[in-house]
């Protein structure tokens, strides 16, 4: 298998994985290399908090020409993974120097596969669709001309898990906001505090982690289109994983003053069914008490990099004045594309992580407060 994931998240996704079961697992550049059974691909795709799409490589070959790649896929018996009355849809990646055009090459296999099926099936031809095809294929060609077929087993990227009714300005992905719960180190029955909440994504994935539900339990697969899908076994390991779910009564809670995100927030978190869990409120986090530490602040702050804004400085100085004033023993954790207005916070972190939101270089930074004098334990950065 082949597991997508953002930058920064490979070791993440390589515990989770583990933790599943998989073996020979390998990270790799935005994804993580492993094996196992039919069983664990059909987890990995429910459970995995920090994986994108999941791929299995089914052929690999020799594609130096596009007439050669187009021969080789013409020779694939399609009936394999394809029904004539299904849909698909095929993504190219290359690094190809003598292949070069991913939408052309995507236009072959296409190509190669249809003329299959005409081949076989008297005329007969399953349809192409972009947007929710039953099945999904990805070529890969590396530098070196080598072409690797895989199917896709996900569908939809795994950070859709079916919540999110609506977006705020700039909706930070689920897959991003469930590593930085996990890179965290946050342990479900410790306070949890989002200091600006926004749609409420980092709460909603805490809350599935704290009540140990699978973030994908409201979405279909791919997989389940596939002509080998094993309904049975997929439907055991759905009903453990609701076995397994539990109550939880420690306070996850967001703040955001701001009246749309709150509702957002509000319209995401009964998406998620987790009203119970989760404990939003409109208003300032300069105004919040939060529960007697040791606790835990998450939060990414507006990096106001769309328009200047004179008083980002400020409101990350305030935020730190926050944290130092009424967050004793807590570990905050700060994520921002901002790297001016984060040396606004006036605390030292104690250790620094590199992430990618988008495009964007980010920092995910950590400060520990302490009562007494002396506010941060200095700690060796990371």
């Amino acid at each position: 298998m082949l597991v997508k994931t953002l930058a920064g998240l490979e070791e993440v996704l390589a515990e989770e994985l583990r933790t599943l079961g998989a073996t020979e697992v390998v990270l790799l550049k935005r994804a993580v290399r492993c094996e196992g059974d039919l069983s664990l691909l059909y987890r990995a795709n429910l459970w995995l908090r920090t994986g994108l799409r999941i791929l299995i490589p089914v052929e690999t070959f020799a594609a130096p020409t596009e007439k050669e790649l187009y021969n080789f896929l013409r020779e694939i018996d399609w009936s394999r993974y394809i029904h004539i009355d299904q849909t698909f849809a095929v993504d190219v990646v290359t690094q190809s120097v003598h292949l070069t055009h991913s939408h052309f090459l995507a236009l072959r296999t296409k190509d190669a596969i249809v003329d299959w099926f005409r081949d076989h099936n008297r005329g007969k031809r399953p349809d192409i669709d972009t947007r929710e095809a039953d099945i999904r294929i990805h070529l890969h060609i590396d530098s070196l001309d080598r072409a690797t077929l895989l199917l896709d087993s996900s569908g939809d990227g795994l950070h859709r898990r079916g919540y999110r009714t609506e977006g705020g300005p700039a909706p930070l992905n689920e897959v991003l906001a469930a590593g930085l719960v996990k890179l965290s180190g946050w342990q479900p029955g410790q306070p949890l505090v989002d200091m600006m909440c926004g749609s409420g994504t980092i709460l909603i994935e805490a809350g599935l982690m704290a009540t140990n539900q699978p973030p994908s339990m409201n979405r279909n697969f791919c997989f389940e289109n596939w002509p080998d899908f094993d309904r049975e076994l997929w439907q055991q390991i759905k009903q453990e994983a609701k076995a397994v779910q539990q109550p939880y009564l420690i306070p996850i809670v967001g703040l955001d003053k701001d009246f749309k995100a709150f509702r957002i927030a509000e319209n995401n978190i009964a998406a998620a069914h987790l009203e119970e869990v989760i404990f939003i409120q409109r208003m300032s986090f300069q105004n919040y008490q939060p529960p007697a530490g040791p606790g835990m602040v998450i939060s990414n702050p507006p990096y106001g990099l769309r328009v200047e804004d004179d008083n980002l400085g400020m409101l990350y100085k305030e935020i730190g004045d926050k944290l130092k004033t009424d967050f004793l023993d807590y570990q905050a954790w700060l994520f921002s594309g901002n790297m001016e207005a984060l040396k606004s916070v006036g605390l030292r972190a104690s250790r620094k992580i590199s992430l990618l939101n988008g495009q964007l270089e980010c920092k995910f930074q950590r400060y520990d407060i302490y009562a007494g004098t002396k506010k941060v334990r200095e700690q060796p950065s990371a």
